[in-house]
C-alpha cells in the first residue's frame, strides 16, 4: 500500500476565496442561545433529546456534533444548520472550544483531527505543538499550533470563508460564555496555581481569593481582540506577521521561550490515515504523530492493550514514519508496557449530510498548560512538549461498503485508545457503545447516512446535537 505523507510548508499563504458563505450572521446569533444553556436544552430548527444523546428524526439528517463542551458543540451545529459540510462545522466548534474550553483546548496548544469522506481514503492532519527554542523563562511554553492545523483542514476541505468560522468565537469572546461544568471542573483541579498568575486570575478568579463556577458569565474581551486580528490579518499573522511577534513577546514575558522563528516552523502535517479492513468494514484512525490512533487500532484488530501499543511504539528506536505505524497494525505488534500519567485533552466528532465525517481530539499538553496567560492576546500558553509527554491523541471512523457506521474520539488520558478501540468494536457489533472506564468517549452511530445518533458520557457535561432538513425548510 502506498503512503502518502507530507508537510504542508504554509498553509496560511494558500490563501483563497470560497464561494461567499451564507451564514455568518446566524453563526453570531449562536453565543445567545449558549447562554441559555442553563434554562433550556432546544434552539428553533434542533432536536436534541438530552444533553448526552440526540437522534436525528425522519426527513434527512443534516449531520451531527458531539463534543465535550455543550456551547462548542451547538456552534458547530449551527454551521450545519445553515449549510456548512463537516470541515466547516469541525473548524468552528474547534475554535469554539479555544473560547468555552481554554483549560484543554485553548489557542496556544494543538491537536489532531481525521477526515474521512465516501470513496477517499481518509486523511490525518496532526497540528502539533513545538517546544521552544529560545534560552530563559520559568514555564516552558510550546508554540500555539492549532491555528494552521484548522485553517489546513477547513482549506482543503470546507465549502465556506474560514473568517465566517471565526465569527462565533470571537462573540462568545466578546460578549461572554456561560461556565459550563466541564470548564468549572478543570478550572477547581487547579485552583491555585491558576490563581497565583495575576493575568489568569483577572479573567478566571471570582473575588479576592475564589474561581469561576458553573453557571457564572465569562468575557473574554483580549481574546476577542486576538480573534478579531486574525480575522482581519489572517492566520498568517500569528506565524509570519506583527502577531507573530506580539504573541512571542508576550509568552517571554509570561516565562515561556519562543520566539518568531518557532512560530514559524509550527508546521502542520497531512498524511494518509492508518487502515484496517476486516469483516467487510473500514476502519480509519489517526495516524503518527497523533500515535494515539495506533494504540486504538490495535485494540480495535487484536483486544490488547491501546495504551501498551503506544508504550511499546514511543520506547521504540525505529522510524515513526506513517509506513512504520501501518506496518505495525499490519503485523499485529502489541505491547504490555505503560505510559506515565498523559496530559488532558479534549475530542468531538461531526458529520453532515453527505456522509464526511470528522473526529478531532485536541491538547495543551497540560491542564490549562502553562498556567500563564500570553498578555493582551488572553490565549492560555500552551505546556512546551518537550517538558511533558505526549498526549494521547485518538480518533477513527467505521464505514462498510455501503454507509458510513461510526465515528469515535476520546479523551480520558491514558485510557483514551483503549476506549476508541473498545468502542470501535462494539460499534462494528451494532451494538450500542458503553460509556464505561476512565476513558470519555464522543460518539456518532449511523445505519445509513441519513441515520445518525450521537451520544457523549453521561457522566460529564458534554452534548450531542443533530438536525433535520424538514425543520429549515
Amino acid at each position: 500500500m502506498a503512503h502518502r505523507q507530507h508537510q504542508i510548508s504554509s498553509p496560511d499563504a494558500q490563501q483563497g476565496r470560497r464561494a461567499s458563505s451564507r451564514f455568518p450572521a446566524s453563526l453570531m446569533a449562536t453565543a445567545a442561545c449558549s447562554l441559555l444553556l442553563g434554562a433550556c436544552s432546544w434552539i428553533p430548527g434542533s432536536h436534541f433529546i438530552s444533553s448526552n444523546e440526540t437522534a436525528a428524526p425522519s426527513g434527512g439528517s443534516i449531520g451531527t456534533v458531539v463534543a465535550d463542551e455543550p456551547q462548542a458543540a451547538l456552534v458547530g451545529h449551527d454551521v450545519l444548520a445553515r449549510g456548512g459540510n463537516a470541515a466547516d462545522a469541525a473548524t468552528a466548534t474547534a475554535l469554539a472550544l479555544g473560547v468555552t474550553l481554554p483549560s484543554r483546548a485553548s489557542f496556544g496548544g494543538g491537536g489532531a483531527c481525521l477526515i474521512s469522506r465516501p470513496g477517499e481514503t481518509a486523511q490525518t492532519i496532526a497540528f502539533l505543538p513545538r517546544a521552544g527554542t529560545s534560552k530563559g523563562g520559568d514555564r516552558p511554553a510550546g508554540t500555539a499550533a492549532s491555528f494552521r492545523g484548522l485553517y489546513l483542514m477547513q482549506l482543503h476541505y470546507g465549502t465556506v470563508e474560514f473568517n465566517d468560522l471565526i465569527a462565533p468565537a470571537l462573540n462568545l469572546a466578546s460578549t461572554g460564555i456561560t461556565v459550563s461544568r466541564a470548564l468549572a471542573s478543570d478550572l477547581a483541579a487547579v485552583r491555585p496555581a491558576l490563581l497565583a498568575d495575576e493575568n489568569a486570575r483577572a479573567i478566571f478568579g471570582r473575588g479576592e481569593s475564589g474561581i469561576l463556577v458553573a453557571g457564572d458569565s465569562l468575557a473574554q474581551p483580549r481574546l476577542a481582540g486576538f480573534l478579531e486580528r486574525i480575522r482581519v490579518a489572517g492566520v498568517g499573522d500569528l506565524y509570519n506577521g506583527a502577531l507573530a511577534d506580539v504573541y512571542t513577546t508576550a509568552v517571554q514575558k509570561a516565562g515561556g521561550a519562543i520566539n518568531d522563528d518557532d512560530m514559524r516552523q509550527t508546521l502542520p502535517l497531512q498524511t494518509d490515515a492508518l487502515v484496517s479492513r476486516q469483516g467487510g468494514m473500514d476502519a480509519s484512525f489517526v495516524a503518527p504523530p497523533a500515535d494515539g490512533g495506533l494504540g486504538a487500532a490495535l485494540r480495535y484488530t487484536t483486544g490488547t492493550s491501546g495504551q501498551g501499543a503506544v508504550a511499546a511504539w514511543r520506547a521504540s528506536s525505529g522510524d515513526k514514519t506513517l509506513a512504520a505505524a501501518q506496518a505495525a497494525l499490519n503485523g499485529g505488534r502489541a505491547g504490555n508496557g505503560s505510559l506515565p500519567a498523559l496530559p488532558a485533552s479534549t475530542s468531538f466528532v461531526v458529520t453532515d449530510h453527505s456522509g464526511m465525517a470528522v473526529a478531532c481530539a485536541l491538547s495543551e499538553n497540560n491542564l490549562f498548560g502553562t498556567g500563564r496567560i500570553a498578555g493582551s492576546t488572553g490565549v492560555v500558553i500552551g505546556a512546551s512538549p518537550a517538558r511533558t509527554p505526549q498526549p494521547l491523541l485518538t480518533a477513527a471512523v467505521l464505514r462498510d461498503q455501503r454507509s458510513l457506521r461510526a465515528v469515535i474520539a476520546a479523551s480520558g488520558q491514558n485510557e483514551a485508545a483503549d476506549a476508541v478501540g473498545d468502542a470501535l468494536r462494539t460499534a462494528a457489533r451494532n451494538t450500542p457503545v458503553p460509556h464505561e472506564g476512565t476513558g470519555r468517549l464522543n460518539v456518532i452511530l449511523c445505519h445509513g447516512n441519513d441515520s445518525c445518533r450521537g451520544s457523549t458520557d453521561p457522566r460529564a457535561a458534554g452534548l450531542a446535537a443533530g438536525t433535520t432538513n424538514d425543520t429549515h425548510n
